[in-house]
């Protein structure tokens, strides 16, 4: 999860399926020391995983925070889940950063999108 200001708003693009998807959605404790710093260390990181597509955030005004990261194959969103510096951000987050959170892998099977030109 992560606030985004700059970046424009539009989806990540369909892609030509089978890939894979991970959402995570959290809600956030007041601590949040280091957060911004490590979400911008952690987009850095997923950004240089082979295989990796791209991510969407949301943010609802009621504090649900949601994340979706697009990944080509299982063995990229592996990757990502084995990375040490992402291992070590998800015990932070644990400790200090998310009142509660879920994470939802599923692999998508169909694609489509649609952009007003």
């Amino acid at each position: 999860m992560s606030d985004h200001p700059e970046v424009p708003v539009a989806p990540v693009q369909a892609f030509e399926p089978p890939y894979y998807v991970a959402v995570f959605t959290a809600v956030r404790t007041q601590e949040q020391d280091g957060y911004r710093e490590t979400d911008a260390r952690m987009e850095e990181r997923v950004k240089a995983i082979p295989g990796f597509l791209g991510m969407d955030h949301a943010q609802t005004p009621g504090g649900l925070g949601i994340t979706v990261g697009y990944f080509r194959d299982a063995d990229a969103l592996t990757r990502w889940g084995a990375d040490t510096e992402h291992r070590a951000a998800q015990r932070r987050g644990r400790a200090e950063w998310y009142e509660s959170y879920t994470l939802h892998v599923a692999k998508v099977e169909r694609s489509s999108g649609f952009t007003r030109a």
